[in-house]
């Protein structure tokens, strides 16, 4: 794509229309800045999948523009990507000093970490990169050090909000800069790009020291172990975990690979502070009395393979659940987690314990605005061109409407989809077009390996099993030598099923004379006669479509 002269041109490759993968392209002339570069949880509809990180192909297409990658603060869905993308694209990354020190333990397990250039800022710091002259706003959000991206380019200024929410009360008393934005507000912002997640919700969101107050009340009352599950990243939140668990005099045990590694980087860094005779080791837990336990753990999306899942299904290592246990879920089911942490949910009933989750209790607030804070965020910024982000289509639309009641011109907003193309000069803006844009697919150590042909094939087999058909044959006569012999998975219980088995064995062999007998003696044919065949049969008995690979073997 030739550059724009006189235009700054904005895409998005991911984190609209969609919760995760946030990642924000913003072209002048020949230079890139990208902002941010999030991974996403996979969906129902692709099994086996990991995670999922942004196409990346516009910007490996034009790599020698790209000058850096600023980071708003250290959530998966905001640094997830970066191993992927600074394996292919190295340049200097920007962010605050906790977003770093989660980031290089990441860049250290994918073993390039001394490849990388990161350069710590601070909120209020400004950085020249390329043409652009960028700055940090401090912001609340569910993680320290959150920042919101002010860009200022040649044609006007770029805010970039980040994940916010105006907390009057913070946990470690760094208020947003609201003066800041306002001081933007007053010279000017050309376009402004703002967090969407909670746009559907009225009102403003609570502050996270209420939920400090919950955990007191519940602290004070709980008579055995307290096993708290929150994200691991959320700081303010393990904070105040240890703050209770100290005043009630209880030891503090950590549980699960990400909740470590986020409490050694945030201890480290100063963002988590506390005695230093509080903390225990998980294997010592049994040492102390019910009442002098607290274990900090993951597993609040009823991950699978989490620590509070295993606890829950009897088969953690360490942690046994015991009948009067306290259970706090310290946060709300992503969409479509909710059966997952139901299961859990569920389960640690079963185990005896009490829980207490979300729905019914004050045990977790939101990171992100809600409508009165939108609406503050617009007048604070007053930006000539809006374009909402971070969040599902419907919630981009809400964020739309608000910014449309509060009398910006319909004409200056933009509901934008990923890899649209947003271009603005000083007085105009519009959709100038498209670029690839999309989901990779990690799974494993592949990435990108596994494609729609792939899930497809996965699907049909969690839907309805293989089917595999093995015949060995006679190279020269075509004659039948072995089987055909038949293994199902998946499909039928072959012990219990063996007049189906028989009789699909009949039309293997019936597939194959026919073949032979229309001059298609080539192995390709024969494997399509035997695949159609089958498949039609079984189809008649069964009203299932199972995978059927045909297997010839030459003798």
């Amino acid at each position: 794509m030739a550059a724009a002269k006189g235009k700054i041109t904005l895409i998005p490759l991911g984190g609209l229309g969609e919760i995760g993968k946030n990642m924000m392209v913003v072209k002048y002339e020949d230079n890139i800045l990208v902002i941010d570069a999030g991974l996403m949880f996979p969906e129902d509809d692709m099994p086996g999948i990991d995670f999922v990180i942004p196409d990346i192909t516009y910007l490996l297409e034009n790599k020698e523009m790209v000058r850096g990658i600023v980071l708003t603060h250290g959530h998966e869905d905001h640094i997830g990507a970066l191993p992927y993308v600074l394996k292919q694209l190295n340049v200097p990354v920007y962010g605050t000093r906790l977003t770093l020190g989660l980031l290089q333990g990441k860049l250290r397990e994918a073993g390039i970490l001394g490849q990388c250039k990161l350069v710590a800022v601070k909120p209020r710091d400004s950085v020249t990169i390329g043409p652009f002259k960028v700055e940090f706003i401090r912001v609340s959000h569910s993680i320290p050090d959150a920042v919101a991206i002010a860009v200022r380019t040649p044609l006007g200024v770029i805010v970039h909000t980040g994940d916010f929410k105006f907390d009057q009360t913070p946990v470690d008393g760094e208020v947003t800069d609201f003066h800041k934005f306002a001081e933007l507000g007053d010279q000017g912002v050309l376009v402004l790009l703002a967090d969407s997640t909670n746009a559907e919700r009225p009102g403003y969101t609570m502050s996270e020291r209420t939920v400090g107050l919950t955990f007191d009340e519940t602290f004070q009352n709980a008579k055995n172990r307290i096993i708290v599950a929150t994200f691991a990243s959320n700081v303010h939140r393990l904070q105040q975990v240890i703050n209770a668990a100290h005043k009630y005099g209880r030891k503090v045990a950590v549980s699960g690979r990400s909740m470590v590694n986020v409490v050694n980087i945030a201890t480290e860094l100063g963002y988590l502070t506390y005695p230093e005779d509080i903390m225990i080791d998980l294997d010592d837990i049994n040492d102390y009395p019910a009442n002098e336990v607290v274990i900090l753990t993951t597993g609040s999306q009823g991950e699978p393979m989490s620590a509070l899942t295993r606890m829950a299904n009897a088969d953690h290592r360490q942690v046994e659940i015991l009948p009067g246990d306290t259970v706090i879920i310290s946060a709300t089911p992503i969409p479509g987690n909710e059966r997952m942490v139901s299961r859990v949910i569920n389960s640690l009933f079963k185990q005896g314990a009490e829980v207490i989750y979300e729905k019914f209790s004050g045990i977790h607030v939101s990171g992100h605005p809600s409508q009165e804070e939108l609406k503050l965020m617009l007048n604070l910024v007053r930006p000539k061109f809006f374009v909402p982000v971070h969040g599902e289509y419907r919630h981009l639309i809400k964020h739309a409407q608000l910014a449309k009641e509060m009398g910006m011109d319909e004409a200056n907003i933009f509901v934008a989809e990923n890899g649209q193309v947003l271009e603005f000069t000083r007085k105009s803006g519009r959709v100038a077009g498209r670029t690839t844009a999309g989901k990779v697919l990690v799974d494993g150590l592949g990435v990108g390996d596994v494609g729609n042909i792939v899930l497809r094939d996965r699907k049909q087999l969690a839907q309805d099993g293989i089917l595999i058909v093995v015949v060995t044959m006679n190279k020269e006569t075509g004659a039948i030598v072995a089987g055909p012999d038949i293994v199902s998975r998946g499909f039928v219980y072959v012990r219990e099923a063996e007049k189906l088995m028989e009789e699909a064995k009949e039309k293997v062999k019936i597939a194959i004379e026919k073949t032979q007998v229309r001059g298609n003696a080539d192995w390709a044919s024969i494997k399509a006669g035997i695949r159609d065949s089958i498949g039609k049969y079984l189809y008649e008995k069964t009203r299932r479509r199972p995978m059927i690979l045909p297997i010839i073997m030459e003798v």
